[in-house]
């Protein structure tokens, strides 16, 4: 699980945000979404991997038009555990919200209105696990060019969830499950 690698060398790195209580906040309110709403969490899980792919792609967009900054910008200031429509606004217009819940509704089997209901979690969570690799001081200067942060961003996973093809590599879900398993052999 290659964005999972990357989270898991933020983990180790004392100078990225990354930590197994992040990790296990992230893992327990995917688990409240799924228990709020009641639908199955491989339901769920299947719905964060559609989102994850849009989330993505409207990043790379901002990225590509307004800079690395922007990106990261975006996630830190929407990343989180609770419901935030501003940081679904962010990302997607009303007609790309529609789009995103058709899209994960067919792929998970949970209905397009709950799915519109969701996404205020689902967003903030998905900036949340991408945060992880954000460095712990407020020091915008670029980092030494390495392949984790080409282009100069400071955040190693956003920067391997933006640079990633369309491979399955970044699945949002994969990395999320990937998590789970690592947190319990802890």
């Amino acid at each position: 699980m290659p964005l999972f690698d990357v989270i898991r060398g933020a983990l180790s790195n004392p100078n990225q945000q990354a930590s197994n209580d992040q990790l296990g906040t992230i893992l327990q309110t995917v688990q409240q979404i799924s228990n709020q709403q009641g639908v199955n969490p491989i339901a769920t899980q299947a719905a964060l991997s559609v989102v994850g792919n849009y989330v993505r792609s409207s990043l790379q967009q901002q990225r590509n038009t307004q800079g690395n900054a922007r990106a990261e910008a975006i996630v830190d200031q929407y990343a989180g555990t609770s419901p935030n429509r501003s940081a679904l606004d962010a990302l997607f217009n009303s007609n790309q919200q529609q789009q995103v819940a058709q899209e994960a509704s067919a792929k998970s089997g949970i209905n397009a209105s709950t799915i519109q209901a969701m996404l205020p979690l689902l967003v903030p969570i998905i900036l949340y696990l991408l945060k992880t690799g954000a460095s712990k001081s407020n020091n915008q200067a670029p980092a030494a060019n390495t392949a984790s942060n080409a282009g100069g961003g400071m955040n190693s996973v956003l920067s391997a969830f933006l640079d990633a093809d369309n491979s399955g590599s970044v699945d949002i879900a994969d990395a999320i499950s990937v998590a789970s398993q690592f947190l319990n052999r802890r």
